[in-house]
């Protein structure tokens, strides 16, 4: 039973075997196998190696252990019993001079716990070790080390004297010997080992090299063998399939063997098949699309062209020749390029697209033929490295180009040469068209303002740039609908945060756009409010002026208030102006106008009505008020004042008219406060004075005085008189001067005191200057050449460039010389323009004319003003004259001024000389002229001559 179950496994297995067996071989005759076997033995030719080499290895590592454990080791324990030895020196070194017994016993147990340390290093360097002498070395090393304990013990015991420390070095020394050698054997062992060592690896890189270079002649054999069953017929199918890929399908293919390059070859016999029929019906079909192409390029409207990579025409269809203009021979096929450039000449654009100029594969551009038709012509490149070019006629669409162009251009301009900002925008509110204009004015980023943006996207951009009076965008959007829906067009005005306003307008289209335009109104604006504010404004100070202070007065009338109306008039102010300048002046009236504002009250009103003229409205004021606000303005102007680098005082008279008991309409009130200010200035300036019924009739005589001057030059009722000046040194007359007289006929004689301050404000005191100039040139002509006369010039006079072609004028009409007229001015002349005078004074001092400075010492700075001009003569002011006698300081400026005029040249004058005793006081202190009463009043020419005859000998005689 158990014979008849075993049979059909064994039958089986036998099947499985011979199964596999065929298998097996059929996988050798296949290239699968062939390379599978090759790799097995490869594999095992490596793997043998690899057990070899590892082998080698690891004897070589079980070798440099051996020296490391045998070797090394045992020269470290030999240098650490050494290390041991020294210690026990210096313990018991410290042990022999140690004093104290604990000490003592702790070194003794160290020393022995030393000495077991180097037995130990000892007996493990020996074990260690693999030769007898480093073994008998070692126990060398222990008996000397006991010896030299043992005298160590006895020279603690004292009784022995054979033992001393040189006997204990000695034995030391010993020591140190034995251990020397040890470690010089141990070393030795290891020179041995490592020889011993060096010698396997050599023979085992012996046996590595023949076994890599057996390995290596395997792998050559199996390569060989595999390459003579596969590399072969991989070559023939491999030249097989190049020449069907080179198109040789006429190529005959061998037969192959039963594996897969057989398979190949007979896979490539049935692809050259295929590929030989599919290439007759790609031709075929190739064929007929060049047929439908050729019949498409010629009823095509554009112009075609096709060259290849030779720059040779290879297709062209009529309508090319047409459009290019050449003849259709040019373009027949296989002519080249070259020959169609002289045709192309007359455009340089078609010329550079179709001869390649630029070696680039595209390129597109619009060229003008020579007969005046535009083409559109563009090139592209095609897969043989040749290019196609197409030619379009865009001659209408250039024609519609330039219209629209030049309409664009002309809206362009148009909205670029606008004064306003335009924006246009679409049904949904995007913005279409924008100007520069709507930019500049808003001070928008040109890069930020796109169009296509919406409305609400714009304020949102505008409005922390220029905080659209104050709203949100939403607000302003809002805003905005609701213009559009209520239609209003505007205008709308928008305060921008940099002070400028500016005007919209929106205006809806048909279609559902709406237009917005924008203008800075800003300049108009102010140019509104300042032309308001000018005309009621002063353009000095900002004060009101008189027409917007006479309506501030009417309608406080019109409310019944009581006012006080108060003129004002700056003392001193015309000489500041005349002699400082008027930029001078100008800063002055700007200080005064601060000054008033800071003493009158908020109710009140100060304004200037002209020149230095201010005035001020008091509200609801009595008298005693009134006088109160009077008293502190003129304090607050008697103070010095500051201006441009100079300290100027002035003050100021005014004039207080009350309402209603003065009057009740402005310009009464202001008329009455004139003629108190005249009253005030009369009585001596830098004070009020309220008006009185009796002051119009004072102002009318005023006005009959100035209207009456006016004429008197021309009626010839001025009259000069002159009063003589005495050389005190012989006692001679040797001047006069020359004083006006007016012959009033009603009035009678008028001093010049009470004529000249008119004749200065109403501007006659030039020509009346040059004619006292000229009447005492005449005069003088008939008098004693000795005798000079003296004219006095008014600072007004210097203010006219032609003074010195006056004073040449009077000398050349009269005949007198030069040298007999002198010309007296006081210190304000030189107050005015320092250089223009100083030039004005030298070129008058170069004709021969004296230059005398009067009222001496009166002024701001005297000394300055005779260090900058060299004067022939000072004359010493009347008012120190008067107070010798009386006044020691007189005298003594009397004498200081004739010791500087003596020193600086200067002849010193001294007018109003009435006494004998004032007389004798300057003959004393050395002046050299007199004038005054005690010798002559001033009198007409006429008496001159009198004059003459009687001074000379009694001043001799005095």
């Amino acid at each position: 039973m158990t014979g008849g179950r075993s049979t059909p496994l064994i039958v089986r297995l036998m099947s499985r075997g011979q199964h596999s067996v065929a298998r097996a071989a059929s996988l050798c005759m296949t290239i699968r196998g062939r390379i599978l076997v090759a790799f097995l033995i490869m594999s095992m030719i490596t793997a043998a190696l690899g057990v070899y080499t590892t082998m080698g290895v690891r004897n070589a590592g079980m070798l440099v252990d051996k020296t490391f454990d045998e070797s090394l080791m045992s020269i470290n324990y030999a240098r650490a019993a050494a290390t041991d030895f020294a210690s026990m020196r210096a313990a018991f070194a410290r042990r022999w001079i140690a004093t104290d017994a604990a000490t003592r016993t702790q070194l003794d147990d160290e020393i022995e716990k030393l000495g077991k340390s180097l037995s130990e290093d000892l007996d493990i360097a020996a074990q260690r070790s693999q030769s007898v002498r480093a073994t008998q070395a070692a126990g060398s090393v222990k008996r000397a080390v006991a010896a030299w304990q043992d005298v160590c013990a006895r020279l603690l015991d004292g009784t022995q004297n054979d033992v001393n420390w040189v006997t204990l070095d000695h034995f030391a020394q010993k020591v140190d010997d034995e251990i020397d050698l040890l470690v010089n054997y141990t070393a030795g062992d290891g020179f041995l080992y490592r020889q011993s060592a060096r010698a396997a690896v050599g023979h085992d890189i012996q046996l590595n090299i023949a076994g890599i270079a057996l390995a290596l002649l395997l792998s050559a054999l199996v390569a060989w063998a595999l390459a003579r069953r596969i590399a072969g017929p991989v070559a023939v199918a491999s030249n097989v399939a190049e020449k069907i890929a080179a198109g040789q399908l006429d190529v005959q293919v061998p037969k192959g063997s039963a594996d897969e390059l057989g398979a190949l070859l007979a896979s490539m016999g049935v692809m050259r098949d295929n590929i030989k029929a599919m290439m007759d019906s790609e031709v075929a079909q190739r064929r007929s699309a060049q047929t439908r192409l050729a019949d498409a390029l010629e009823n095509s409207p554009e112009g075609v062209v096709v060259v290849d990579a030779d720059d040779g025409i290879v297709l062209a269809n009529a309508h090319a020749a047409e459009l290019l203009g050449v003849p259709p021979n040019l373009l027949k096929p296989g002519t080249p390029l070259a020959q169609l450039e002289p045709a192309l000449r007359g455009s340089a654009d078609a010329e550079y697209v179709l001869m390649r100029c630029d070696n680039e594969l595209h390129a597109t551009r619009e060229a003008l033929m020579a007969n005046g038709r535009w083409l559109r012509i563009s090139r592209s490149p095609t897969r043989d490295h040749g290019f196609i070019v197409l030619c379009s006629d865009i001659s209408p669409l250039k024609i519609q180009e330039w219209s629209l162009r030049a309409t664009n251009l002309l809206l362009d301009v148009a909205l670029d040469s606008m004064s306003q900002g335009l924006c246009l925008y679409d049904a949904q509110n995007r913005l279409e068209v924008f100007n520069r204009r709507f930019l500049e004015i808003f001070r928008l980023p040109p890069e930020q303002i796109k169009t296509g943006m919406t409305y609400q996207d714009v304020l949102e951009i505008c409005i922390p740039i220029n905080n659209l009076s104050g709203k949100t965008a939403d607000e302003l959007f809002e805003e905005h609908a609701g213009f559009l829906r209520d239609q209003s067009v505007g205008p709308h005005l928008y305060d921008l945060n940099n002070g400028r306003v500016v005007s919209s307008s929106y205006t809806r289209t048909s279609d559902g756009r709406w237009l917005a335009t924008y203008e800075d109104v800003t300049e108009r604006r102010q140019a509104e409010a300042k032309i308001i504010h000018m005309a009621r404004h002063d353009a000095l100070t900002g004060l009101p002026n008189r027409v917007l202070f006479r309506d501030k007065m009417e309608q406080a009338l019109q409310r019944g208030e009581r006012l006080a109306v108060m003129f004002l008039d700056l003392d001193r102010f015309k000489g500041v102006n005349d002699s400082l300048g008027h930029s001078v002046g100008d800063a002055l009236l700007c200080a005064v106008t601060e000054r008033l504002q800071r003493v009158v009250r908020g109710v009140d009103t100060v304004a200037r009505l002209g020149g230095d003229e201010f005035a001020i409205v008091q509200s609801q004021a009595r008298p005693s008020d009134a006088s109160e606000l009077a008293g502190k303005v003129i304090e607050a102007l008697q103070e010095p004042f500051e201006v441009h680098g100079h300290q100027v005082i002035i003050g100021t008279s005014i004039g207080i008219a009350m309402a209603p008991a003065d009057g009740d309409k402005p310009d009464q009130l202001l008329r009455n406060a004139d003629m108190a200010l005249y009253r005030a200035k009369a009585n001596g300036r830098g004070g009020y004075h309220f008006f009185q019924p009796g002051m119009d009739a004072q102002m009318q005589e005023r006005r009959r005085l100035e209207l009456d001057l006016r004429k008197a030059l021309l009626a010839r009722e001025f009259e000069l008189y002159y009063q003589p000046l005495i050389q005190l040194e012989d006692g001679e007359i040797c001047c006069f001067e020359a004083l006006i007289r007016w012959n009033h006929p009603e009035r009678g004689l008028i001093g010049p005191d009470e004529f000249i301050p008119v004749a200065e404000e109403i501007g006659l005191i030039v020509p009346l200057g040059e004619w006292v100039l000229k009447q005492a040139c005449g005069d003088a002509v008939a008098w004693p050449d000795k005798v000079k006369v003296a004219v006095n010039l008014s600072a007004a006079q210097f203010r006219n460039p032609m003074l010195a072609l006056s004073v040449v004028s009077a000398l050349g009409q009269s005949g007198l010389s030069a040298s007999r007229l002198e010309l007296e001015i006081t210190e304000t002349v030189l107050l005015q323009d320092d250089r223009a005078v100083l030039d004005t004074l030298h070129q008058i001092r170069d004709l021969g004319v004296g230059i005398c400075m009067d009222d001496f010492g009166t002024g701001y700075s005297s000394l300055s003003y005779l260090r900058s001009f060299p004067f022939d003569k000072i004359k010493i002011d009347r008012s120190f004259i008067h107070e010798l006698g009386k006044e020691n300081d007189c005298v003594a400026i009397i004498r200081a001024v004739t010791r500087l005029g003596s020193s600086l040249g200067m002849i010193t004058t001294a007018e109003g000389v009435e006494t004998e005793q004032q007389l004798e006081i300057l003959k004393t202190e050395g002046c050299v002229q007199v004038q005054g009463f005690l010798f002559s009043k001033p009198k007409p020419v006429s008496e001159v001559p009198a004059l003459l005859r009687r001074l000379g000998p009694s001043v001799r005689a005095a």
